[in-house]
């Protein structure tokens, strides 16, 4: 399903809250933080539109429980490995030509209202095994 260049077609999941071990200070690698996750894929989303069938297009559904289930399970200790990380897997099992990812860690600067990083990889980025 990967999106014809050009389509201009964008599904994005913005403020997803997940619960992980994440830094590399002691205490933070004993109890979970909260990371937020915002996210923009491309779609072409055409046919969906004229059938109105989630079949055609990209279902986020599927994508936010992916991501939960990944940001649960992991323990980096850096935000931009998570960042990384999650944005080839979504890359290799979603099918789409590009990610634009950020991880924000709230609370993690004093006075600030969150800290975190974004990233935009492609399927170039992906390894060779997987790009296809």
């Amino acid at each position: 399903m990967t999106t014809p260049i050009g389509s201009g077609d964008i599904i994005f999941l913005r403020g997803l809250a997940v619960e992980c071990i994440i830094g590399f200070i002691d205490w933070e690698r004993l109890v979970k933080q909260t990371v937020v996750i915002d996210l923009e894929l491309p779609v072409d989303c055409r046919n969906a539109s004229i059938r109105d069938e989630v079949d055609d297009t990209l279902d986020y559904k599927k994508v936010a429980k992916r991501v939960i289930a990944f940001v649960e399970a992991s323990q980096f200790k850096l935000v931009e490995t998570l960042a990384h990380r999650l944005a080839l897997l979504i890359l290799e099992e979603f099918d789409v030509a590009w990610i634009r990812l950020s991880v924000n860690k709230p609370g993690a600067i004093r006075g600030s209202r969150d800290v975190g990083m974004s990233v935009e990889r492609t399927r170039a980025d992906l390894p060779q095994s997987a790009a296809r």
